[in-house]
């Protein structure tokens, strides 16, 4: 949301102003369209927001310091070409503390506010509604869909899971998020209804007193029994999101235990799906997919998706670590060596440029500029307010991976909360396979003691197990 002035302070601290003279910042611009409610509406599945105005404020950093401010925009703020900020600046959109700039060579002072006010097009986010699994006085359980972004950040305001919840509850409410999910991950989540109790449950996961239980769909046959992968995990490259098992990593241990598997369709059904499908699409299918729960006892960046992939089962529809393009037929299995490093990160960012593939749009890092050729091929238009290319509708493939946080589970006994299978998890049509999660395969349940991965636990007493019951925000 934008920024507001904030109300004044009492005092400054006590220095003669003779020797430490004090300039009041100037205020600060407000948006002049919040509009409320906030303008959803719903199609084709899409959970999409009216475009509507909105104000960027920022205080001048010390880079910008004595520059054209045309000049700052342009070099900084490249979302637009150079001649939408000129014309902005000579049109009152964009302001300098407040009041408009004199021209676009006007020189940008230490402790100066520069206000942006546009027209922001929000990407559409799936109708899927937001599941409630629990809710008392102090906590919100949330199913959380896959494809919105827990808080508003780049692109999204109000297509966010505070921001919907908001307008459902009301204006004044502020729901206080405990854990956070990746956009592109679906499940449970802790919404606190105040401060302490987000607090609370905030330290609870923290400290590690917490069972997680995720569920995904990866490809091929996934081997039966409890299969666990210690590998570390090194971050490789944080700006493309890519993480890798490397000696050099962090500690990382994960439990694994199949719940599925559904084979290949006949040898004529695959070959006709190799015509239609690009980027080994069909040769991830001729190996058929395997359900897996997964028990993470450490809680690294990618950890599921990484261990999967070393173990030759990567997340089917992960645009990262289940490429070909990318890493090749063996997908990276087994692989720890860092000697092609280099020619994986390359082949991964010209994944955003060169290479368009419909799967690059999960990526974070990648989806604006992917959207934006996406779009030149798809549309050709522009808003007829702000001249903005207009992007087409992201597919429900676009929308999100088959990893989803099912379980999460009070060591102490306190409480537990699941949610059924997510509808990628259940079987396919005319296929029989488990509908719901069974004793059996219950990676929480594994003795990690016998395992060598963890001490004797303590004997917990059962704990209350709460399912979601569709409820929807």
């Amino acid at each position: 949301m934008s920024l507001v002035p904030s109300p004044p302070r009492d005092a400054y601290p006590p220095y003669p102003p003779d020797k430490f003279p004090f300039t009041e910042p100037p205020p600060v611009v407000t948006t002049p369209c919040d509009p409320w409610p906030p303008p959803y509406y719903l199609e084709d599945g899409l959970r999409k927001v009216t475009p509507y105005h909105y104000t960027y404020n920022t205080f001048c950093k010390e880079r910008w310091r004595g520059r054209e401010i045309l000049d700052i925009f342009a070099s900084e703020f490249r979302d637009r070409p150079t001649e939408y900020y000129e014309k902005a600046i000579v049109e009152g959109r964009v302001v300098l503390n407040g009041k408009p700039v004199e021209s676009t060579k006007s020189i940008v002072k230490n402790g100066d506010v520069i206000s942006h006010t546009l027209h922001r097009h929000e990407p559409p986010v799936t109708a899927t509604s937001i599941g409630i699994v629990h809710e008392d006085d102090d906590l919100i359980v949330i199913n959380k869909p896959a494809g919105m972004p827990v808080h508003p950040a780049g692109r999204y305001n109000f297509n966010s899971i505070i921001e919907i919840m908001r307008a459902d509850r009301g204006y004044g409410w502020n729901p206080l998020p405990c854990n956070r999910l990746d956009r592109l991950t679906s499940g449970i989540m802790f919404i606190g209804k105040h401060k302490a109790a987000a607090e609370a449950m905030s330290a609870q996961i923290r400290e590690r007193s917490v069972k997680k239980e995720y569920v995904t769909r990866v490809v091929g046959e996934f081997p039966e029994g409890e299969i666990v992968c210690e590998k570390p995990i090194l971050q490789i490259s944080p700006k493309l999101g890519l993480n890798r098992v490397r000696a050099n990593g962090k500690e990382a241990k994960t439990v694994f235990k199949r719940l599925a598997y559904y084979p290949p369709k006949d040898s004529t059904q695959g070959a006709n799906e190799e015509q239609q499908d690009g980027d080994g699409m069909a040769w991830k299918k001729l190996r058929g997919y395997s359900i897996v729960r997964c028990f993470p006892i450490t809680g690294r960046t990618h950890q599921l998706r990484v261990h999967l992939q070393y173990l030759g089962h990567p997340i089917s529809n992960d645009p990262i670590y289940a490429n070909q393009r990318v890493f090749g037929p063996s997908l990276g299995r087994a692989h720890s060596e860092d000697e092609n490093d280099e020619d994986i990160m390359t082949r991964l960012a010209r994944m955003g440029k060169e290479d368009v593939a419909d799967a690059v749009a999960y990526h974070d890092e990648m989806v604006d500029q992917y959207n934006k050729r996406k779009a030149e091929k798809m549309t050709g238009e522009t808003c007829s307010v702000c001249d903005t290319p207009l992007y087409s509708d992201p597919g429900v493939h676009e929308l999100g991976i088959y990893l989803h946080a099912r379980r999460y589970r009070c060591e102490t006994g306190r409480w537990d909360y699941e949610t059924g299978l997510p509808e990628w998890a259940l079987p396919p049509p005319g296929v029989e396979g488990p509908t719901e999660s069974t004793v059996d395969t219950d990676p929480l349940a594994v003795d990690l003691k016998k395992l060598g991965l963890e001490d004797a636990e303590d004997q917990q007493e059962p704990s209350k197990t709460v399912t979601a019951a569709g409820a929807g925000v």
